[in-house]
């Protein structure tokens, strides 16, 4: 086991968001067929923080989000999916396209009392043994950054962009995707969970799940 475990601590999305994304996720696959597929491991998520955590200090983690979600009005945390856009994963001629979330101000108070919690169980320099990955498997340098640089690079509300990942497409096929109108729809959370992480920022694992009742 690695001294580091690389999590992200993120909301689980209503069911509608997940047919959603499931949606995407088909029309990607046909752009590119060894695409990931959405499933149970890989989940559809809306990522709150990804961090590289001492893997002897989980349990305090997961002590330091209970007590964070406790002293939150959960029923505030509200999301709106805006638009599909894509960003460059390293792989050349392809995009890693997502669906655009539009979070409120109760959200961006929620990450930053989050991340104050998990802060001193936290460390930098996590490899890709951090990760979940299947047989032959490696994991992306890209995937590897992100985590690394995710605070303070997407903290606050000048920085974090939140999305849900819905699969790898072709840069051809994401130009004429984007440009389609996009039907905005409200997110209604249904829990917030740690996982594990795996390549491309894939909630692969579930290590821990407080579902969210309104």
């Amino acid at each position: 086991m690695s001294d580091l475990t690389a999590i992200d601590i993120l909301v689980n999305p209503d069911d509608n968001t997940i047919r959603h994304a499931q949606q995407w996720n088909a029309r990607m696959r046909e752009s590119v067929p060894t695409g990931f597929a959405l499933d149970a491991t890989h989940q559809p998520h809306i990522t709150t923080l990804q961090l590289f955590v001492r893997t002897a200090d989980l349990d305090n983690v997961y002590a330091a989000v209970e007590q964070t979600l406790a002293a939150t009005d959960v029923a505030a945390l509200s999301y709106h999916a805006v638009a599909l856009r894509h960003a460059d994963w390293g792989v050349p001629g392809q995009g890693l396209a997502v669906m655009v979330i539009q979070p409120s101000s109760q959200v961006l108070d929620f990450q930053a009392a989050l991340l104050a919690a998990v802060t001193p169980y936290t460390d930098s320099g996590g490899t890709a043994a951090a990760f979940v990955t299947d047989p032959g498997e490696q994991i992306s340098q890209s995937t590897i950054d992100w985590v690394d640089r995710f605070v303070p690079a997407q903290i606050g509300a000048d920085n974090y962009i939140a999305h849900i990942t819905v699969g790898f497409a072709t840069l051809q096929d994401l130009e004429r995707i984007e440009a389609e109108p996009f039907d905005a729809f409200p997110v209604h959370p249904a829990s917030v969970a740690i996982y594990h992480l795996g390549n491309s920022g894939a909630a692969r694992a579930q290590l821990k799940a407080w579902p969210l009742t309104p």
